[in-house]
């Protein structure tokens, strides 16, 4: 929601080289607005509308989100090689002419593969909370000629998805979903999207290994995997898989609970 990995640790020069030149790039490629016109946040700013129990929108706090103009911090040309994107959509069983979302899309780097798995028969839903991350997603799918990607203005507390979703991806954006004055918060946002998914549908989270080391946020900002769990479980969702995707992520695969 434009919440996403944050910039590589200091002491890797070339990584950070390499970042600094596809940050530039990226600027024109997603004709980045104004960073001073981005603090609107995911509840959608002053005006946003009240969910359906009479509340506003919960905010997360400001801080904590991955600003737009940062984009292209996240298109190291090596993101692919440790992401691990086909094993990752493996795991949640992603076929051609699935339907899928992806919470917390950000410049859409990952929604790109996912729409590229489905094909032009399947649905991506590229969610966000930062219309300017929903923009740039927007101009990305052009350049890159997919079709099959509709963006979705979420809450913190709601992705706002349609029913009869097969898989839900959350990648390197949970540690900015959990929001450590509302704990409650993502826990939320995780019951509102499992009521989204088919009954055999799987919701994955993917985020920063703990510790220091690689790009990533700082040690004391990443999610602790038996944290997620927990606030999954309290969703309704049961694990179903977990696994590590070396050398800089760890994967966790969701089902919706029988009960």
């Amino acid at each position: 929601m434009g919440r996403a990995g944050q910039a590589g640790r200091a002491g890797q020069a070339p990584r950070i080289a390499a970042v600094f030149v596809c940050a530039l790039l990226a600027a024109v490629f997603f004709d980045l607005p104004d960073p001073r016109d981005l603090s609107v946040l995911r509840a959608g700013g002053a005006g946003a509308q009240q969910d359906a129990r009479g509340a506003p929108p919960a905010k997360p706090a400001k801080g904590r989100l991955f600003q737009a103009q940062d984009l292209g911090l996240l298109e190291s040309p090596d993101r692919d090689q440790w992401q691990k994107p086909d094993q990752i959509m493996d795991a949640l069983g992603v076929a051609e002419g699935n339907v899928v979302a992806e919470l917390g899309a950000a410049g859409g780097w990952f929604t790109q593969q996912l729409a590229r798995r489905v094909g032009p028969n399947g649905v991506v839903y590229a969610e966000d909370i930062q219309p300017a991350m929903l923009e740039a997603i927007s101009r990305r799918m052009r350049n890159e000629n997919l079709a099959n990607v509709k963006t979705v203005l979420g809450t913190a507390n709601d992705p706002r998805l349609p029913v009869g979703i097969d898989a839900i991806l959350i990648s390197d954006a949970f540690h900015e979903m959990d929001e450590p004055s509302d704990p409650m918060l993502v826990v939320g946002l995780l019951k509102n999207a499992a009521q989204s998914l088919k009954p055999q549908g799987r919701l994955g989270v993917v985020d920063w290994t703990p510790g220091d080391g690689g790009p990533g946020p700082a040690a004391n900002q990443r999610a602790n995997p038996d944290v997620v769990i927990a606030k999954a479980r309290a969703a309704g969702l049961q694990l179903l898989q977990r696994e590590d995707i070396p050398p800089f992520v760890y994967l966790l695969v969701f089902g919706r609970s029988a009960s």
